[in-house]
């Protein structure tokens, strides 16, 4: 599991890597312009971090499901050898298909403007303005499929199997403890897929740039930056830590 953290530590120090220098660079210059091969690398690079993100948080998933599910096998299914192993599987598929989407993008000719709604080089945002083009909106939406949905759903499956299996644990205690294990993740999963989704299938404002853009900042800002808060505050020290700082006194456990 601190394997899959710490890949989630890199991949939310990306996103925000990526996204905010340039966006306090435009802010603060006014220049609001960025090159062709700048965009491109930007989106390469998002490409590889989002896609690599949606992998990490189902394996993650899975991890739960196999430590609350099927305890006896964890050591087994979950050895440092395998989550090697589904690490460098899921870096390997995000740069592929990073490469992929930016290669194929790169060669789509602009028909309507060369101006992008969004403080940050996104591929849906480049489709709008690109050449009517069916194969492209067939590739975008294979694409979201393959690494927004399938793995949303995948999760989503294997956290109701864990929640079959805690609700059949007869003592309170051992309900508590089970759920614990997997809460910060669960938090964690609804904070980027709520924000995801609410960013794509909630119907738009009178000025769909600020509902686009303030989506954006959540889950390319604001949820990078409450990952680690969320994951620490399981551990007792940093509890009593926040506890002291904000004038409690800690409960002895």
């Amino acid at each position: 599991m601190y394997l899959f953290l710490c890949n989630l530590s890199i991949v939310d120090i990306c996103y925000t890597t990526l996204t905010v220098p340039k966006l306090v660079h435009m802010l603060l210059s006014g220049n609001y312009s960025l090159s062709f091969t700048q965009c491109f690398i930007q989106m390469f690079f998002f490409l590889q971090v989002a896609a690599t993100e949606d992998l990490l948080l189902f394996i993650m998933a899975y991890d739960r499901y196999v430590a609350i599910c099927k305890p006896l096998h964890y050591h087994r299914m979950l050895s440092n050898k395998n989550c090697i192993l589904f690490l460098f599987v899921i870096w390997v598929i995000g740069c592929l298909n990073s490469i992929v989407v930016t290669l194929t993008t790169s060669n789509v000719p602009l028909c309507y403007s060369n101006t992008i709604s969004q403080f940050y080089c996104e591929f849906k945002a480049f489709v709008k303005i690109s050449c009517p083009n069916a194969g492209l909106l067939v590739f975008a939406n294979m694409e979201a499929v393959l690494f927004g949905l399938c793995p949303f759903l995948c999760s989503i499956i294997s956290y109701i199997k864990v929640i079959i299996v805690i609700l059949h644990i007869k003592s309170s205690d051992g309900r508590r403890k089970a759920f614990s294990t997997c809460s910060s993740h669960l938090i964690v999963l609804t904070m980027f897929y709520g924000t995801w989704t609410s960013a794509y299938l909630i119907p738009r404002l009178k000025d769909p740039r600020v509902f686009e853009m303030t989506f954006a900042i959540l889950y390319l800002i604001v949820t990078p930056m409450l990952n680690p808060l969320i994951y620490s505050v399981r551990n007792k020290d940093v509890r009593r830590a926040l506890l002291k700082m904000l004038g409690c006194k800690a409960r002895e456990d």
